[in-house]
């Protein structure tokens, strides 16, 4: 249609993990072996937000899960995910991952690396959002983001003067200015924008694969995500499943035609 789209991922504007990306990209840290993240907000949102917002893995950690293909720098395989609750129990009565406010994930990658992800919907000292790259030369990790740079030192404490921000706007201020002249630069400029919707589609299927996992207690493939999508007809299937908006190895193996045919009597 000739109309450009961007997904909002704004964390690979983020100059902290950023930083990392050019790590792993220059081989400052040798060949990536493991990655580490963890997304803590500072507080949970209202009832009336996690009901019906897809679970924690759809509307939380799908930025983290971005993240980890971001600095893995290659598309996942599969995922093993698990989640809880432990902070407002009011949600409990909710469906599926609705239900959980803290969450863990292990994604595997090509060539045995691996990405492990903890998300949690409180941390009583503001924003909680690290990157980690462990390779086979050394390791990089970002800290948190703070209003300031002042210390204090006293006989019971030593430390950061203030506590992380706490709201996501301050949080993630350069990264949203960053990504808006980024697209702004593609529009004007008529260049590719740098993260297309397949990337948005790709962590999307991440996180559904996630809430597949916990409640299912299992390993599951993204191709296997792919492959449950509901087809039309067969000729819809195959462009949908077999199309270069998913990466090779999220393409179901099965005959598009065959995916139309349901198991219920």
């Amino acid at each position: 249609a000739g109309v450009k789209i961007m997904i909002g991922l704004q964390r690979r504007f983020d100059p902290n993990f950023k930083r990392v990306k050019d790590a792993v990209l220059e081989k400052e840290v040798g060949d990536t072996i493991m990655i580490k993240l963890c997304s803590r907000d500072p507080s949970p949102p209202p009832f009336e937000y996690v009901k019906g917002g897809g679970g924690i893995f759809n509307d939380m950690a799908v930025h983290d899960l971005d993240m980890s293909r971001f600095l893995a720098g290659q598309d996942p395989i599969e995922i093993l995910a698990v989640g809880s609750c432990h902070i407002d129990k009011s949600i409990e009565v909710l469906e599926g991952s609705e239900a959980f406010d803290t969450a863990a994930c292990i994604v595997r990658y090509p060539g045995g690396v691996t990405a492990q992800i903890d998300v949690c919907r409180q941390s009583s000292y503001g924003y909680d959002q690290r990157a980690e790259v462990l390779g086979t030369k050394g390791m990089i990790a970002t800290d948190n983001v703070y209003p300031n740079t002042a210390k204090l030192y006293k006989n019971d404490f030593t430390g950061n003067a203030d506590l992380p921000f706490d709201f996501f706007l301050s949080r993630y201020n350069e990264a949203y200015v960053s990504e808006t002249i980024a697209f702004c630069e593609s529009l004007v400029k008529d260049k590719p924008v740098p993260i297309t919707g397949e990337d948005g589609l790709v962590a999307l299927v991440m996180a559904i694969a996630a809430d597949k996992s916990a409640k299912e207690d299992r390993w599951v493939s993204f191709s296997e995500v792919v492959e449950s999508v509901y087809c039309a007809s067969p000729t819809e299937c195959n462009l949908l499943s077999q199309s270069d908006l998913f990466p090779e190895g999220f393409r179901p193996a099965s005959n598009a035609e065959e995916l139309l045919v349901s198991d219920a009597k």
